[in-house]
């Protein structure tokens, strides 16, 4: 419907080349092959987020009404993972899973488990730059949006709302392929006898 349409006009996302790849996507649509254009215009590498959505959400208050009476300061643990999977012919769904665990010396004050992710619809990216967009640029995109569903069930669980710090997942990524690259050359040492 046209009140569900999102225009994505000229936002670009950087991959970890000298090139860039332009969101060329006019509307929210799961066609990604459409009939070829004139003068090559559909050669052009794409990128188009298509929806994004809480695929799941658990709040759990487990020590509820004595948690709101606790004096001890909690201790908030944050644990992130990220999954992309083919859903369809140039269809892609990323995951961003974010587990949180608040424990005060008195018990645990409460636990939200959230996966929210994203459908991007992907048209000639080659293939070695796929793996960078969706585990550091569409985390990157998803993140605002998972971060505002966080603090909102925190806030209405009953407590301070959670605003979680910025994460800077093209940096996580280029240290995931750093410790790849060291490991594959023989330069990590993995245990001791």
């Amino acid at each position: 419907s046209a009140a569900a349409t999102r225009r994505l006009r000229g936002r670009s996302f950087p991959f970890f080349s000298n090139e860039s790849v332009k969101i060329m996507a006019d509307e929210t649509s799961s066609d990604f092959n459409p009939a070829p254009q004139p003068n090559g215009e559909d050669t052009a590498p794409a990128i188009g987020l298509i929806s994004q959505y809480v695929k799941d959400l658990s709040f759990e208050n487990p020590n509820a009404p004595a948690v709101y009476q606790w004096q001890s300061a909690p201790q908030v643990d944050v644990q992130f993972n990220i999954g992309a999977d083919t859903v369809g012919e140039n269809l892609y769904e990323v995951t961003l899973k974010i587990d949180i665990t608040s424990k005060a010396d008195e018990g645990t004050s409460f636990i939200v488990d959230l996966k929210y992710a994203g459908l991007f619809g992907v048209r000639n990216v080659p293939d070695d730059q796929l793996q960078p967009f969706f585990l550091a640029e569409a985390p990157r995109i998803l993140f605002p949006f998972a971060r505002r569903v966080v603090a909102d069930v925190v806030r209405d669980g009953g407590f301070p709302p959670l605003l979680l710090e910025p994460i800077d997942f093209h940096g996580l990524f280029q240290q995931q392929l750093t410790a790849r690259d060291a490991e594959l050359a023989g330069d990590v040492t993995v245990g001791q006898a």
